[in-house]
């Protein structure tokens, strides 16, 4: 979903691998749903394993196909200026979509953005109640840590969520549990240094039983 001066998020999967997949997205900033949102356009790749979506998405691409994943297709669920979020599906083969397929999730996408305006106007008050409950579990931990850290180190907000989305990619975890870890304490970022309360251990080159040590492994 689009939120926040247009900050695409996920919120819904039909699966749990599907799910992990839409927070690899949003944890790399970059790959084929985001590039939707800001071009208001479909973007169909039938081959993640192709030249094009490794020099696109070179991360996302890698990450997709470590998990079996072939192809991906991302349609904007939006009219004009008014923009919702994205809907994104995925095939484990490689492959274009047939003309009924995308005519089918063209029109389930059309379906969201109807179903989304009216959970905003209050029609539909499952719809709200589940997305607001997912954005209030998940995304406010990672806006507050985002927050903290900025406070911390006097950067961007930005800048303090690039920094939690690459420790979350290169320590293989969810940016939800880092930010989990960051609010609770667990968890100290410091430009490329991340700890778990204390700054891991460098010799001391100036330390005499250092260099004695070094030369009984030698």
């Amino acid at each position: 979903m689009t939120r926040d001066g247009g900050l695409l998020e996920p919120v819904l999967a039909t699966a749990s691998e599907i799910g992990e997949l839409d927070e690899l997205q949003f944890e790399l900033g970059e790959g084929p749903s985001g590039d939707a949102a800001a071009i208001n356009a479909p973007v169909l790749e039938p081959d993640l394993a192709g030249l094009a979506a490794g020099r696109r998405w070179p991360a996302f691409a890698a990450g997709a196909g470590d998990r079996g994943i072939r192809g991906v297709f991302a349609f904007p669920v939006s009219a004009g200026a008014a923009k919702v979020g994205v809907l994104t599906v995925y095939r484990r083969e490689p492959g274009s979509l047939q003309v009924e397929q995308l005519e089918d999730a063209l029109t389930y996408a059309d379906a969201l953005f109807v179903l989304a305006l009216d959970g905003r106007q209050g029609i539909s008050t499952d719809l709200d109640e589940v997305i607001e409950a997912a954005f209030t579990a998940r995304r406010a931990e990672v806006h507050q840590a985002a927050g903290r850290l900025a406070s911390q180190q006097r950067i961007s907000v930005t800048d303090a969520l690039l920094r939690l989305r690459a420790h979350a990619y290169g320590s293989g975890l969810s940016l939800y549990k880092v930010a989990v870890d960051v609010m609770a304490g667990r968890l100290h970022l410091d430009g490329d240094l991340a700890t778990g309360g204390h700054p891991p251990h460098r010799p001391d080159p100036t330390d005499p039983e250092q260099d004695e040590k070094e030369q009984e492994e030698d």
